[in-house]
C-alpha cells in the first residue's frame, strides 16, 4: 500500500505540472489573440509597425523599404532625404544642410546639427546687399559651407543599422536611369533665369535646347556619380577628395570664395535636445540657431488659454485666433535671438522656453485689440521659404524628425557641373537678423524638427517653408492637440501667417468670419501669392501609426 502511494505521487505532480503548462499556454494564446484583434481595429489608413512621411510618395516608400529591411529610423530618414534631393532638388540636396532630432528606442533624444556655416573668406560688406523685402537671392556670395553629408555621417554612425552604401542605392539608380519630372519640381523649373544660371539651366534642357517640363524624363548623372563615390568611400569623399576639389573649382570659377579648407574643416555637432513640457507631452526641440524656441514660445502662450473643441465656435474662435496671431507677433520680435549659441547667450534664449516667460507675454496680450510694431519690439527682417521635412517612426519606437534645406528655390542657383550639386544660399538668412557675421557661424533658422512624447503617444512632426515653418507646426499642433482634429485634418487646416511686418496673410478657405473679426480688432491684412508651409508627421497611439504627408506638396506617406 505504501509503495502504491509513493509511486503515485510523482505521477500526480506530473499531472499538476502539465495542467499548469496548459493553462500558461492558454493565457499566452489569449494574449496573442487579443493583441491581434486590437491591431485589426486600427483604421484602414494607418500602419501597425512603422511609417515614413516625406515630400513625395516615392521617397516615403524608399524610406519605408529601408525600415522593412531592418534599417533604423535614421537609415530610413537618410534614404528618404537622398531621394528628395532629386525629387525636389529645388528644396534640398547635398549642397545644403540639415537638423536631425533623433529619439532612440529608450526615449533619449539628441540633436544632430549639420546646418551650413560661414566660410573663412566672405564679402566684408555682404549684409549691406541684403534686400529690404523678400526676394530670391541668387549668387555665389551667399553660399554657406554645405553640411548635409556630414550630418548623415554623424547620424548613421550613432544610430545606423544597415550599411552606409545601401542607403544611397535607390537614389543613385533613379538619378542615373532617369524618371518623369514630378509636378512640384516641374512647377519650379521656370524659376531658373537663363541670364543668371546658365549651368543650372543646362541641367534641364532637352536635346533641342528647350526647358524640360512636368512629365519629361530627367537624369542627374553627375550627381549619381558623386553619390556613388560618397556611398563607396564615405563622407570624406565629399569633404576632402576629388569631389571637394571639383566642387571648389566650380564655385571659384563662378566667382565664389569657398575653399577646400572650408570643406575639410566642416563638422556636424551632436547635442541634447531641449525638452519643453506641453500638457501630457514632453516636446523635444533643437536649440538655436534652429527655430525650436520660437515654436515652444507660441505653444506655451497658447496652452495658457486652455483651448478645446468648443474654442472653435462663435466668438471663442475669433478670440482664439486673435490670441494666436498676437503670440506670433511677439515671437517675430524675438527672432533676432535665434543665433548660433557660440555667438550668443544660451542662458538668455533658454528662458524663451519657460512657462514663466510665456505667462509674461500672455499678460501683454490684449483681448480686444492689437498694437503697433514697436509694442512687440519688432526688428525688421526678411521672410524666407524653402526646405523639406521627413518624419520617421520605426518598429522599435525610435523616431527621427529631420528638416533639410538649400534655402530659397534652387538655393543660390549656382550649380556645380562637375559634381551635379546645387549650392545653397544660406547666408541670406542672416539678413535683418544680425549686424555682423563670423567665420564658422551658422545662420539663424526657422527649422524646428520636433518629437513629442507622452505615456501613450509619440508624435514626430516638422514643416517646410522658411518663415512659414513655425506657422505650419503650431497650426497643426493647436488643431490636433487642443481643437480635437485628426492629424490629417489638422495638417490640412488653412493657416494664417504673420509676416515680418506683422501683417496677416490668410490661406484660401480660411474662415471669412474670423478674418473680418481680426480686421475689426485692428490687425493688418496682406496678400500672399503662395503658402509654402508643408507639414509631414507620424503619430503612434494605442499601437496604431498614422502618417501624413502634406497635400500642399502632393506628398504621400508610406508604412507597413
Amino acid at each position: 500500500m505504501l509503495f502504491w502511494i509513493t509511486s503515485a505521487m510523482p505521477r500526480s505532480k506530473a499531472k499538476v505540472y502539465a495542467c499548469c503548462a496548459l493553462m500558461l499556454l492558454s493565457v499566452v494564446a489569449v494574449i496573442v489573440c487579443i493583441a491581434v484583434l486590437v491591431r485589426r481595429k486600427c483604421p484602414h489608413d494607418t500602419f501597425s509597425s512603422a511609417a515614413v512621411a516625406a515630400d513625395s510618395r516615392t521617397c516615403s516608400e524608399i524610406g519605408r523599404d529601408i525600415l522593412q529591411r531592418g534599417g533604423s529610423a535614421v537609415d530610413g530618414a537618410i534614404a528618404a532625404l537622398l531621394c528628395t534631393s532629386i525629387m525636389n532638388p529645388q528644396s534640398m540636396g547635398i549642397g545644403g544642410g540639415s537638423i536631425f532630432t533623433v529619439m532612440d528606442s529608450s526615449g533619449k533624444v539628441k540633436i544632430i546639427n549639420s546646418r551650413e556655416t560661414v566660410p573663412r573668406k566672405f564679402k566684408p560688406d555682404l549684409l549691406k546687399s541684403c534686400p529690404k523685402t523678400f526676394q530670391m537671392m541668387p549668387g555665389v556670395h551667399w553660399i554657406g559651407v554645405p553640411g548635409e553629408i556630414r550630418g548623415y555621417e554623424q547620424a548613421h554612425s550613432l544610430y545606423g543599422k544597415l550599411p552606409w552604401a545601401s542607403l544611397f542605392q535607390p537614389t543613385i539608380k533613379l538619378a542615373r536611369e532617369g524618371f518623369p519630372i514630378p509636378q512640384i519640381q516641374g512647377r519650379y523649373i521656370s524659376f531658373i533665369d537663363s541670364n543668371e544660371t546658365q549651368s543650372l539651366r543646362k541641367l534641364y534642357l532637352d536635346k533641342n535646347g528647350n526647358l524640360l517640363k512636368t512629365g519629361d524624363i530627367v537624369k542627374f548623372e553627375n550627381l549619381a556619380n558623386t553619390l556613388e563615390m560618397i556611398a563607396d568611400h564615405g563622407a570624406d569623399a565629399f569633404y576632402t577628395g576629388r569631389i571637394a576639389e571639383d566642387l571648389v573649382q566650380d564655385i571659384q570659377e563662378a566667382g565664389g570664395t569657398l575653399t577646400a579648407q572650408d570643406l575639410a574643416e566642416y563638422r556636424a555637432t551632436v547635442t541634447d535636445a531641449w525638452a519643453v513640457p506641453l500638457g501630457e507631452y514632453q516636446m523635444y526641440i533643437p536649440p538655436p540657431p534652429a527655430g525650436g524656441i520660437i515654436l515652444s514660445l507660441i505653444l506655451n502662450i497658447m496652452k495658457g488659454y486652455h483651448l478645446n473643441s468648443a474654442s472653435l465656435t462663435g466668438e471663442q474662435k475669433n478670440l482664439a485666433y486673435h490670441h494666436y496671431v498676437e503670440a506670433f507677433k511677439f515671437a517675430n520680435g524675438l527672432k533676432k535671438y535665434t543665433r548660433d549659441l557660440r555667438f550668443s547667450s544660451e542662458k538668455m534664449v533658454k528662458k524663451f522656453t519657460e512657462d514663466s516667460f510665456a505667462s509674461h507675454i500672455r499678460s501683454l496680450i490684449s483681448s480686444d485689440k492689437t498694437h503697433d510694431a514697436h509694442y512687440y519690439n519688432i526688428t525688421p527682417y526678411v521672410d524666407s521659404f524653402g526646405t523639406t521635412h521627413v518624419s520617421v517612426l520605426a518598429a522599435d519606437g525610435s523616431a527621427v524628425s529631420v528638416t533639410s534645406t538649400i534655402n530659397h528655390i534652387f538655393g543660390s542657383k549656382v550649380f556645380s557641373p562637375r559634381t551635379g550639386v546645387i549650392l545653397n544660399n544660406e547666408l541670406s538668412d542672416f539678413c535683418g537678423r544680425v549686424d555682423n557675421i563670423f567665420n564658422g557661424e551658422q545662420p539663424p533658422s526657422s527649422m524646428a524638427p520636433t518629437v513629442l512624447k507622452s505615456q501613450s503617444r509619440t508624435l514626430v512632426i516638422g514643416s517646410t517653408g522658411g518663415s512659414m515653418i513655425t506657422t505650419g507646426i503650431a497650426s497643426t499642433l493647436m488643431n490636433h492637440l487642443w481643437f480635437g482634429k485628426s492629424l490629417k485634418e489638422a495638417i490640412a487646416a488653412p493657416v494664417v501667417f504673420v509676416d515680418s511686418e506683422n501683417a496677416l496673410k490668410f490661406e484660401s478657405k480660411f474662415d471669412k468670419d474670423v478674418i473680418e473679426a481680426l480686421k475689426a480688432m485692428g490687425h493688418k491684412q496682406a496678400t500672399a501669392k503662395n503658402f509654402y508651409n508643408v507639414v509631414n508627421a507620424v503619430e503612434k497611439e494605442d499601437g496604431c501609426i498614422c502618417a501624413v504627408s502634406d497635400a500642399r506638396k502632393l506628398g504621400e506617406a508610406a508604412g507597413y
